[in-house]
């Protein structure tokens, strides 16, 4: 059982209801405390009096620059309580320790040892409650000769080695365009696995723990799996290929090139994936499939109608011929809409599928049969908006509609007076201090 039993601000029918979580995080940080509100943990968000600086990050409901309308904090603070609390002076330090008597989980992004300067680093923290568990979420950890350097998303993203493969080969490597996408994965691979796995041994031994969270580990971990593999194993530099998928060639001397063929093809109204592929089975025989397609359409070139797919070998493949099936194929999509290569392709066996925009996800067929998107309200703006579902499904019934991000200090009465047991005389005047 968590310290603080059952509040009023959790829902007792969900997997984590009996644990309450202080989330002190930034923007790096969002994330694990959304996931584990979202199994029902008891998550008060806590801001600078004022709001937190993630509120400025747009876009913004109706492009109206408000901390009260921003689609980022909506998105990654679902679920949550919502209180005020300056953790740089003293009083609201001393609030903090308070709060942490009947806490399960701290979790917080501040740069490595901020905390400890305040005051409420981890072994401060322990003396004051055994069994909490704190979660640390930075760019290289708590740690080593990086634990210092500052960590914005397109370092990490770039130390982690991902950045080498992608892009296109003719220019510079890339990184995702979605915002501090290095502490999404983080998010997820370190801060709420490595939590759930501390709240686990604790349910065993008793004791609580730090959990250091390092959004660059979150990402050299995946990446470990092939492209150092290959290089150790047989010489293989992984290249950077974008749309195009790259295989080795043979050429005359002995000399390796690289024979390339898209991956991602424009169409009419988007863009589609599909990938050459050869040999016996269902590989080969998609590229069969769509060869076929084309000549009943007269689109076949002379050269595409002679290959065979199931015996054709890149190793030894003329570029020239290449090129030439490649610009076939690239001009029969361009005839088509997403929508009738998708429906032809299921008819026919061709692995080939939409690259779905944001837009194509809210009306996808798949998503709307296991019920995804959700509607939650918002009072305040006098509407409703249409938010991602919960990430996963059970066989157990278990409570899964979602609340909408808390307001600035929207439970500041409900958890310092109700819960804490501070009178409303004393909240006003935190409040006019600047501490609440």
């Amino acid at each position: 059982m968590g310290h603080g039993g059952t509040s009023m601000g959790q829902n007792t029918e969900n997997m984590l209801s009996p644990y309450r979580i202080l989330d002190l995080t930034n923007a790096n940080g969002y994330l694990c405390g959304k996931l584990l509100a979202g199994l029902g943990a008891d998550v008060i968000k806590i801001e600078t009096p004022g709001g937190d600086p993630g509120r400025n990050i747009g876009p913004f409901f109706h492009d109206i620059p408000d901390p009260e309308k921003s689609f980022y904090w909506f998105g990654f603070n679902t679920d949550k309580r919502g209180i005020t609390l300056d953790i740089e002076t003293s009083e609201g330090q001393e609030i903090f320790k308070r709060l942490i008597r009947n806490a399960d989980i701290v979790i917080e992004s501040f740069p490595p040892g901020h905390m400890d300067k305040l005051g409420l680093g981890y072994p401060v923290l322990r003396r004051i409650n055994q069994r909490i568990i704190m979660t640390s979420i930075t760019g290289f950890g708590q740690t080593g000769p990086y634990k210092d350097y500052k960590a914005p998303d397109i370092v990490v993203w770039a130390l982690s080695g991902n950045a080498i493969l992608t892009g296109d080969p003719d220019r510079g490597p890339l990184k995702p365009t979605f915002h501090n996408f290095s502490y999404v994965v983080a998010g997820v691979l370190q801060a709420t696995i490595g939590t759930l796995i501390a709240l686990y041994y604790r349910g065993i031994t008793g004791k609580g723990q730090q959990v250091d969270a390092s959004a660059q580990l979150s990402l050299v971990w995946p990446f470990n799996a092939e492209p150092p593999g290959l290089l150790i194993e047989d010489g293989t530099i992984v290249k950077r290929s974008g749309r195009i998928y790259l295989r080795p060639q043979v050429r005359p001397g002995g000399k390796t090139a690289w024979a390339g063929a898209p991956m991602l093809w424009q169409c009419k109204d988007g863009d589609i994936a599909f990938s050459i592929m050869t040999g016996l089975g269902q590989q080969g025989a998609s590229s069969v499939a769509l060869t076929q397609w084309l000549e009943s359409e007269g689109k076949a070139g002379e050269t595409l109608k002679k290959i065979d797919w199931t015996r054709f070998v890149w190793e030894t493949a003329n570029q020239e011929i290449v090129d030439e099936v490649v610009e076939d194929f690239r001009k029969f999509f361009l005839e088509h809409t997403k929508a009738e290569l998708l429906e032809e392709a299921e008819k026919r066996g061709i692995m080939l599928y939409p690259v779905h925009t944001p837009k194509d996800n809210l009306s996808f067929s798949q998503l709307e049969s296991r019920g995804y998107w959700e509607e939650i309200h918002h009072p305040e703006l006098g509407c409703s908006i249409t938010y991602p579902g919960f990430f996963f499904k059970t066989s157990a019934a278990f409570d899964k509609r979602h609340r909408r991000a808390p307001l600035i200090g929207e439970h500041n009465e409900e958890v310092y007076t109700k819960e804490l047991g501070l009178s409303k005389e004393e909240l006003l005047v935190l409040k006019q201090k600047g501490v609440v």
